[in-house]
């Protein structure tokens, strides 16, 4: 541990030199300006630009290396001035190599999180890993690279004939988060090929960049750990400790996923489609809506208020679900009417006709229909019955436009659509002779 303290007191001892004190005080007051800078100049440029356009994104990485590339610009302009001067410049000097650096790091850690694309969980980490990239390598750049790496291999614990340091784990972290981005962009790039691909049906094209996806982060996870240089053979207790899991406590997670990669084969639910996923039988609007996405493990589907219900893929599988636009998207919708028994049920067909015929929606072939379904307590039971050619369109507002003209109609012809009543009689039981009143006695 002595050496350690000598050596930081000699850098403090140098640094504490009137010419490296000026040279600090420059640096800071370079760091000051370049961001004071920076903040007014971020003024005048977007802070984020359109996903497909690439003058935006352009503007986005100036945005956000405006910090660094300012400071980098005061500082190089200082180091130069100082030179011109004929005055020390090592810190200076060493300081524009550093802020160089860092400029470099976070331009490209920013271009990889773009890349990945929009959703990538790496937005709001790029400031933090830039820095941790920066810090481990202006150690090596200022030659204490191996020091360091010494320090953090020296912290660690033995199990068995392995050790596991501190170093071994950051390793371990930094080589499959490597591999594992280099999946992310293969999967990506081929994603965007096979969604191309019109021969192929889309939920067959969604289906395919899923599983390579899931198949090529597998894999580098995999691999990662291989170039790591972790035995894949110490992995078994803990695939067999992944399968426990499974055969217990994850087996409805691995349903959904089995029963996302069946949704997307057979075809049976694809985006854009129709449903309603209540069991609910005919044409009830429970739980109606639309299929917005398919993911791994729910179905994205969002109804007429805007909400978006996450619905597990394994409740589509193993439940009835009604798919509006699976084979045929016309559907036909009933209403039931009941007119009194005092007006003409014939006139009253007529009207319902009438009233479904004026509407936009309603198609003629099919064309709609009146039925006399049975004959009621309270009066006679009626049903209009029409085909609609869109019910991604909603299928209540058409019932309500036919309902009120429905209503219109049979007001204006004296039809009349009963209440049902209930009549109820009270008998008073006359008291029996020789009954004794309440209350008395002999």
């Amino acid at each position: 541990m002595a050496k350690p303290i000598e050596t930081a007191a000699d850098i403090a001892a140098r640094l504490a030199t009137p010419a490296n004190l000026s040279q600090i005080a420059v640096i800071a007051i370079a760091v000051l300006l370049g961001l004071w800078t920076a903040r007014l100049l971020r003024k005048l440029i977007p802070s984020a630009g359109a996903a497909d356009d690439p003058r935006g994104r352009v503007r986005e990485v100036a945005w956000v290396g405006a910090p660094y590339a300012m400071v980098l610009l005061i500082l190089a302009a200082a180091d130069g001035l100082l030179h011109a001067l004929g005055t020390p410049a090592q810190l200076v000097n060493i300081a524009v190599q550093l802020g160089g650096l860092l400029l470099l790091i976070r331009v490209v850690v920013y271009v990889a999180r773009v890349s990945m694309g929009s959703r990538a969980r790496l937005k709001g980490w790029g400031t933090g890993i830039s820095f941790l990239l920066w810090t481990f390598l202006s150690m090596h750049l200022l030659g204490w690279g191996d020091a360091a790496i010494g320090l953090l291999d020296g912290i660690g614990l033995n199990a068995g004939k392995t050790r596991i340091s501190v170093w071994s784990v950051m390793k371990l972290l930094v080589t499959v988060s490597l591999f594992v981005m280099i999946a992310m962009w293969m999967a990506r790039w081929l994603e965007r090929r096979v969604l191309k691909l019109d021969a192929l049906a889309p939920n067959m094209r969604i289906g395919i960049a899923k599983f390579t996806q899931a198949f090529l982060v597998g894999l580098s996870v995999l691999v990662g750990l291989n170039a790591a240089g972790l035995d894949l053979t110490t992995l078994n207790v803990l695939t067999g400790a992944v399968g426990i899991g499974l055969g217990f406590g994850l087996q409805s997670i691995a349903a959904n996923f089995v029963s996302g990669f069946v949704l997307l084969m057979d075809r049976s639910i694809k985006p854009g489609d129709v449903i309603s996923f209540t069991g609910m039988p005919g044409t009830a609007t429970e739980g109606f809506g639309w299929v917005e996405e398919l993911r791994g493990r729910y179905v994205v589907v969002r109804d007429r208020d805007g909400v978006s219900t996450l619905v597990p893929n394994q409740n589509l599988i193993t439940t009835s679900v009604t798919n509006w636009s699976y084979s045929d998207p016309r559907v036909r919708l009933k209403l039931p009417v009941r007119v009194s028994y005092r007006g003409d049920p014939e006139l009253a067909m007529r009207l319902l006709l009438e009233a479904a015929s004026g509407h936009p929606r309603i198609i003629h072939d099919p064309a709609p229909v009146a039925r006399l379904m049975h004959f009621g307590d309270s009066g006679i039971e009626l049903e209009l019955r029409f085909w609609i050619p869109d019910p991604h369109e909603g299928v209540n507002n058409v019932r309500s436009d036919v309902n009120r003209a429905i209503w219109r109609l049979f007001c204006a012809n004296g039809i009349t659509i009963p209440v049902a009543q209930r009549e109820i009689r009270v008998e008073m039981a006359e008291p029996r002779i020789g009954a004794v009143e309440p209350g008395r006695g002999d």
